[in-house]
């Protein structure tokens, strides 16, 4: 039996030889092309991959920031701040002045968390000075405690002696109860 390319003459077979060699040399210079083309969507890929990765490690920075600003909050909270009255009274006294009166204000909720409680006080023939240093010592007492409202008023004829009346708030801050979702998955 004879084979298909003894049955075909020289011209056919050499037609067919430079087919054969033009189809290999064709596969032999795709084949480059195609494993490029292969190459850059994975580099184009990896890229993408690398910005997502550049992308979290920037987002871990900002959670990191803001993790640190919550639990600052957190702190600031954590010590309830004491009776206004009182509190503003010995802070007073070891400046050497004088609360004559002092009015509690009603608590005002602030969101869901966060009740303001105020007091105003009145301070009479007070110096700059010691008036500067009672402020300084309510900010530096660590709770969360502001001061709200300030009207000076200069006495007449007296240097360096004003009235004061101070409105001071103080912040509380209360966690939220439970959800009921919340509770119920704990119970066993």
């Amino acid at each position: 039996m004879a084979g298909p390319l003894v049955s075909m003459n020289a011209r056919e077979r050499r037609l067919l030889a430079m087919i054969g060699f033009a189809a290999g040399l064709l596969l032999l210079l795709a084949l480059p092309f195609a494993l490029d083309v292969v190459v850059r969507m994975n580099s184009a890929e990896n890229g993408e991959l690398r910005q997502a990765l550049s992308d979290v490690q920037d987002a871990r920075g900002r959670v990191r920031e803001r993790q640190a600003k919550k639990e600052a909050i957190a702190a600031r909270y954590a010590r309830k701040a004491p009776s206004l009255a009182g509190y503003l009274e010995q802070a007073a006294h070891a400046q050497k002045l004088e609360v004559p009166d002092s009015t509690p204000l009603p608590d005002v909720p602030h969101g869901k968390r966060y009740v303001e409680h105020g007091t105003s006080i009145h301070l009479r023939k007070t110096g700059m000075l010691a008036l500067s240093r009672f402020f300084e010592s309510i900010e530096r007492s660590g709770y969360p405690v502001a001061i709200a409202r300030l009207d000076v008023r200069k006495r007449g004829g007296e240097e360096d002696s004003y009235d004061v009346e101070v409105g001071i708030a103080s912040y509380d801050r209360s966690e939220p109860p439970p959800s009921p979702a919340a509770s119920e998955s704990s119970k066993p």
